[in-house]
């Protein structure tokens, strides 16, 4: 089974990149399944129901989320209507939406993918290692793909959580600071990991952003309201291909394509 990962999408540009990158390498590569973290999609910071259809349009299965899930008010009324797209499953009881869902993909095999979020630097939210636990402990036997989106900022704290669930799930992928990381690797245990996978948008930018406005910030401590950059895209994906049988990682390839 063979699966990718799209690096934070971040607005207009990354859903360009998506557009323009994912047909070919859904031809290329044979994919199975196609997941992409959405919560920068719609002006750089969260999703709307518009850009939510076009990233589906493009191909994408599965929507992951991340700490800007809420920033477009509509999702708190659209993110419960539309499975396909998860927050962070450890947002307390009685939040919006799911945090995880077990998906068919095009090869007919079942495959769970949950959400979780990082604390450390980050909203004060549940303990993702104790919701990975509780999560995996309510899936049914027959799921062997298990993979996790873990949007967290501390390198530490997603290499623990890689650590804790190596052979307990098939991969743990990184998202949120938007710049692909070159530790991909299948541990011990066969699960595979990345701390992050990257950012899809605009990559003459500061993480999305323009430029000049982010160093305005830095250098004057003042708030300013970023702006999605223009101009050449990246497209920062993982390729990772799993024994469907058993739910182990046999290989993660990073992908960095820039137009």
């Amino acid at each position: 089974m063979r699966v990718i990962l799209i690096g934070d999408v971040v607005g207009r540009p990354g859903r360009k990149a998506v557009k323009d990158n994912l047909p070919d390498l859904i031809t290329e590569f044979k994919l199975d399944l196609i997941i992409a973290n959405g919560e920068n999609a719609a002006g750089g910071m969260g999703l709307t129901k518009d850009t939510a259809k076009e990233l589906f349009d493009s191909g994408i299965d599965i929507i992951t989320m991340g700490n800007h899930v809420w920033n477009k008010k509509e999702m708190l009324n659209y993110i419960s209507q539309d499975e396909n797209i998860i927050r962070p499953a450890n947002y307390p009881p009685g939040t919006p939406g799911n945090g995880y869902l077990v998906y068919k993909a095009r090869n007919d095999v079942k495959a769970a993918v949950f959400n979780l979020s990082g604390r450390v630097f980050m909203d004060p939210l549940d303990c993702p290692f104790r919701k990975a636990d509780e999560i995996l402990n309510t899936l049914q036997e027959d799921i062997n793909v298990i993979i996790l989106d873990f949007h967290a900022e501390a390198t530490s704290e997603k290499v623990s959580m890689g650590r804790y669930l190596d052979g307990k799930v098939s991969a743990v992928c990184g998202t949120h600071t938007h710049v692909q990381t070159a530790d991909e690797c299948i541990l011990p245990r066969k699960t595979a990991y990345i701390t992050d996978i990257g950012m899809t948008g605009p990559c003459e930018s500061v993480i999305g952003f323009k430029t000049s406005v982010i160093i305005s910030k830095f250098i004057k401590q003042i708030p300013e309201k970023f702006e999605v950059a223009s101009g050449l895209y990246q497209f920062n994906a993982v390729i990772i291909d799993f024994d469907e049988r058993t739910g182990e990682a046999e290989n993660i390839h990073r992908i960095q394509n820039y137009e």
